[in-house]
């Protein structure tokens, strides 16, 4: 199990990157930090409302792959803290991803989250599940109505985040109706209390001015 992504991701030839351009002393801290090599209960919720992923895979002959991975909020499954599983929907039934989990197992998990301006990344090894009724369950959505036939299995080694650069800050089309719909409640509201003054004011006595009440008695 390795320490920190670091001791998957630094290869020689990266380590020898960052050496060329003056990065060593940067990435030092990493490199010797504490490893992010298990599912905390932080990154649990975080990974449960999730709706959107995507999957790099490569084949035995390190054909690099990447699949879009989509479903409701909480259609990721985390199993323990080492394991995370997730609906293999059916789609443009190429299986490019299926073949190469078939011969490589090695993964790497993507989540870009635009409005928080946040990125994670979680590295891996998956297996194909097809004959596990208890997991096929668990990991099925509750408005999914058709018989799942597959699941993805995904054994955590390390994972790590991203620093908000250069990332633009988009937001979903839930998240502006729901914003839009916040805001409307409030207008009615405050139209609301305006015409409850309104009202208020039209049953108010009228009281003539000060200096109107001071001429007339001069009179």
């Amino acid at each position: 199990m390795a320490k920190n992504f670091t001791e998957i991701a630094y290869s020689d030839a990266v380590l020898a990157m960052q050496r060329k351009y003056k990065a060593v002393e940067i990435n030092a801290e990493l490199q010797h930090s504490v490893g992010r090599n298990s599912i905390t209960p932080a990154l649990a919720s975080y990974l449960s409302s999730r709706v959107s992923f995507y999957m790099a895979t490569a084949s035995k002959a390190a054909q690099p792959y990447i699949q879009h991975r989509g479903g409701p909020a909480g259609f990721i499954k985390i199993l323990d803290p080492q394991t995370l599983a997730f609906a293999d929907f059916d789609g443009n039934k190429q299986y490019i991803s299926l073949g190469n989990l078939s011969e490589n197992p090695r993964v790497q998990l993507f989540f870009m989250d635009y409005s928080q301006r946040r990125r994670l990344k979680i590295w891996g090894t998956a297996k194909l599940v097809e004959d596990d009724p208890k997991l096929l369950a668990a990991v099925t959505p509750e408005a999914w109505r058709k018989p799942l036939r597959r699941a993805i299995r995904i054994t955590v080694e390390a994972w790590d985040v991203n620093c908000p650069a250069y990332i633009p800050q988009l937001f979903s089309v839930d998240d502006v109706e729901a914003a839009h719909a916040g805001m409307l409640k409030h207008i009615e509201a405050l139209e609301a209390e305006i015409e409850r003054l309104k009202r208020e004011a039209a049953k108010a006595p009228t009281t003539k001015p000060a200096a109107a009440n001071a001429r007339a008695r001069k009179r």
